[in-house]
């Protein structure tokens, strides 16, 4: 369980460390809601787990798709940016309850607009970057 910890990162290597502890530490946890502002490293920690799961795939934003399915070890891997949505309507017209509910991983890049939506376990994760761009990376398990 990775409930309310915070890890720095300074680097891709320690990234990667941050997101293999995260993702093994509540392995029944499929949906990942990741905050940050553009550029934080959402999409690297994506990429991360998505190795870590088994996919091959080459993991990139889906900021104009909105959603990009991988396949891995594990299942199908839900990659979705909803950084484009105004409304929870759109979201909820895009399907969004189906990836949530899939039972398949499910990371979801700017979710403040479907945070109502879902009240199934989570990890929520923060990152911050600071003037030295060191990540602060903070997990909570919602």
């Amino acid at each position: 369980m990775v409930s309310d910890k915070i890890y720095f990162a300074s680097d891709l290597a320690e990234m990667k460390k941050v997101a293999e502890e995260i993702l093994f530490a509540s392995p029944d946890i499929r949906v990942f809601f990741m905050k940050g502002n553009l550029g934080a490293g959402k999409t690297t920690l994506i990429q991360f787990f998505s190795k870590f799961l088994g996919s091959k795939e080459q993991v990139v934003s889906p900021s104009f798709a909105l959603v990009n399915i991988y396949n891995s070890d594990k299942g199908e891997i839900y990659h979705l940016d909803l950084y484009r949505l105004n409304k929870q309507e759109e979201a909820v017209d895009l399907g969004i309850e189906d990836y949530l509910y899939s039972g398949s991983y499910c990371f979801i890049e700017w979710p403040e607009l479907i945070e109502d939506i879902y009240a199934t376990p989570l990890i929520e994760i923060s990152i911050k970057i600071d003037e030295n761009q060191v990540r602060k990376i903070t997990v909570a398990e919602k």
